[in-house]
């Protein structure tokens, strides 16, 4: 076996295989050289090389995204790591475990105008959850710093820095470990609620008519079946999910947009809930956030193990558990109330699923008319990956076949990585089950990641469908929008690129739509081989889509 000379290199490849961090991302270069060859030249891990460091560790967060293990980044010295920023806030917010590991030069090096050297330690401290700035020196604290990384990592799901500086000579190698580096355990507490406390809550909701169930982000399969049958089967209560929520049911509200977008005055307060329970990471519908903000229920509780966010500015109570854990103990203690609270939500969402469908009939082609035809026509069980912006809001629109498991990077929001991000997980789910990964993505969002197809790596069966509407859409639906030269240049970012020279600069396949017939055939193109990735470009009308959107929430009533 080749390991490299240098100790602390030694100290982190060896406590890292020891707890079973094995998926590494590298990106090359010259001062984590020690680190490269110790992870490269072992079998026991599975490494990959991407070049763009930004797009590297937003492949790392699709990995770790599907596996919810920590995937590791590795990088040179220098600007290298703030490129990994953007996914390391991303990973904070939406909980997902990722190890930066940087090579860094000696503090001796630091500010004396040595070349690629810039102030690493601590350089993630606003969202990072753990920071080990190891030293030269092997030592336990280095081992015990190394290990708390990793272990919180893992605890608290989330972003954590290894800082590791090296001196030259960076590439002499040793056949044989010359340092034995301690591994600890977690000192994980394990989830227990207090079923007498629960009590108290237990009667507020026994007494209460109006119970709203708010669920963000999930990970597929995150919530028991009983669970989601029991709030299904309760008069009382009306549950509200978003395709990213991953939990579906026949009773459940899944377009909450289309649901309450034309409620007046008088149907906000008669939906006014007494108690609200929030799960799930974050909500992508501005109008439930803004309908909650002025009028709050009496009651929120949050349940989440490590975080509650007071996004309503009503919060309650948090509950530090899992919500399969909470619900266990809480549901025994509940008794249905007789209640209209449910009955008259559903009778409005009928009558919104007949007047969507009317105008969906109607309307020409554009963006709304592609997300229609393109969500109907998803291979049944696959795993959806969305980009933000107009994409993430159109989707919310469409109803999802339920065995379709659907991601976004809705931590942070940003358009910057989506594609690397798609790109890692249909390479993780590709090793672990085989899914087809289809990738749904706008134009502005699809060129600023174009370096995700920089890499060996993208699967043969991997399908992205491009909605090119020549620019930012989506300002076009917000408040102040005026055709004018700064719009145009400074918000919308109009273009006319495509992505045809590109797929064949990178070998993917390539096809184009530019109405419903081509939009058909386009998509059976798509489908029809795996032999290699695909891209299928949907050109559709920039002046037009806003207000075919604008007018769809007109005519729901």
């Amino acid at each position: 076996m080749t390991y490299p000379k240098i100790p602390l290199a030694q100290s982190i490849l060896q406590i890292f295989l020891a707890k079973g961090i094995t998926t590494i991302i590298i990106s090359p270069g010259s001062r984590n050289a020690p680190l490269t060859i110790g992870f490269a030249s072992n079998p026991d891990f599975q490494c990959y090389s991407i070049a763009d460091e930004r797009c590297a560790a937003f492949f790392a967060l699709g990995i770790a995204q599907q596996t919810c293990k920590p995937t590791v980044l590795v990088c040179t010295s220098g600007s290298a790591l703030l490129n990994y920023y953007p996914a390391f806030a991303e990973a904070f917010y939406s909980q997902i475990p990722l190890i930066v590991v940087s090579a860094d030069r000696p503090q001796s090096k630091i500010d004396i105008g040595d070349g690629q050297t810039i102030r690493q330690e601590n350089v993630f401290a606003n969202h990072s959850l753990y920071n080990a700035n190891l030293v030269e020196t092997v030592s336990e604290e280095n081992d015990q710093k190394i290990n708390e990384a990793i272990n919180t990592a893992i605890d608290k799901k989330g972003p954590v820095h290894i800082n590791a500086p090296f001196e030259e000579p960076l590439y002499e190698t040793v056949s044989e470990l010359s340092v034995k580096s301690t591994v600890f355990a977690s000192a994980k507490v394990p989830q227990i609620i207090d079923t007498k406390e629960l009590q108290q809550y237990a009667n507020l909701w026994n007494n209460a008519t109006r119970k709203l169930i708010l669920i963000g982000v999930n990970e597929p399969n995150a919530i028991a079946e009983e669970t989601i049958e029991a709030f299904g089967s309760d008069e009382s209560v009306v549950v509200m999910t978003e395709n990213t929520s991953n939990v579906c049911h026949p009773s459940f509200i899944s377009n909450i947009d289309t649901v309450i977008t034309p409620f007046t005055t008088e149907d906000f307060e008669v939906f006014r809930p007494e108690i609200l329970i929030t799960f799930g990471g974050m909500v992508v519908s501005k109008r439930i956030k803004a309908f909650l903000r002025k009028y709050k229920p009496k009651h929120h509780w949050h349940i989440d193990t490590l975080r509650a966010y007071d996004t309503f500015g009503c919060l309650t109570q948090h509950f530090e558990v899992d919500p399969n854990t909470f619900f266990k103990a809480f549901l025994p203690l509940t008794t249905r109330i007789e209640s209209d609270y449910f009955s008259q939500l559903n009778v409005v969402k009928a009558l919104r699923k007949e007047k969507h469908e009317i105008y969906l009939s109607k309307i020409p082609f554009s963006d709304f008319k592609v997300f229609e035809q393109v969500i109907a026509t998803l291979p049944k069980s696959s795993q959806l990956q969305i980009s933000n912006s107009s994409a993430i809001r159109y989707a919310q629109l469409i109803p999802i076949d339920p065995s379709i498991e659907v991601y976004c990077n809705r931590g942070t929001s940003g358009i910057d990585g989506s594609t690397s991000t798609a790109i890692g997980a249909a390479v993780s789910s590709n090793r672990r089950n085989a899914k087809q990964t289809v990738f749904i993505t706008g134009d502005v969002g699809f060129l600023y990641d174009s370096n995700a197809f920089w890499n060996n790596y993208i699967p043969k069966n991997f399908k992205i469908i491009l909605i090119n509407n020549g620019g930012g859409g989506i300002f076009r639906i917000l408040p102040g929008h005026e055709e004018t030269p700064v719009f145009n240049t400074f918000f919308e970012t109009s273009h006319n690129l495509t992505a045809e020279h590109l797929a064949k600069m990178y070998g993917l396949d390539y096809a184009v739509a530019k109405d419903e017939m081509s939009l058909t055939k386009g998509l059976d193109f798509l489908y029809a081989q795996n032999d290699k990735p695909a891209i299928l470009e949907v050109f559709t009308p920039t002046l037009d889509n806003n207000a075919i959107l604008l007018q769809y929430f007109k005519e729901l009533v």
